[in-house]
């Protein structure tokens, strides 16, 4: 089976997008990277990614009402796909098996 292939940072996206459920759109999606990691990034760095991530399958995107917080703009909601799903699980896998297989003598050194 082929799998499917992520970077780091559209791992975290992806995970993101799914911890947040319907509420996940950009600034929602900027908002809780940051959060969760401590990392800045940018507003466009998430829509970029966003955008990579449907175009691979992993996400679909449907817009919101308008709402008056936003001047009448409208939001593009996010979420998970089938294929997205099997993506993380995969993504899991493979650290799972890359963490089970370190020599305990490397993860001593690491203070474990």
């Amino acid at each position: 089976m082929k799998r499917a292939f992520l970077g780091e940072f559209e791992e975290i996206v992806l995970l993101t997008v799914a911890i947040l459920g319907e509420s996940a759109y950009g600034v929602t999606v900027t908002q809780e990277i940051e959060q969760k990691t401590g990392r800045s990034v940018g507003f466009s760095t998430v829509h970029t990614t966003l955008q990579r991530l449907a175009e691979k399958g992993f996400l679909a995107s449907e817009m919101g009402g308008a709402t008056a917080e936003r001047g009448g703009r409208r939001k593009r909601f996010f979420s998970v796909t089938a294929a997205g799903r099997r993506a993380l699980q995969e993504v899991k896998q493979v650290r799972e098996e890359l963490w089970n297989a370190l020599p305990p003598q490397t993860l001593q050194l690491m203070g474990n």
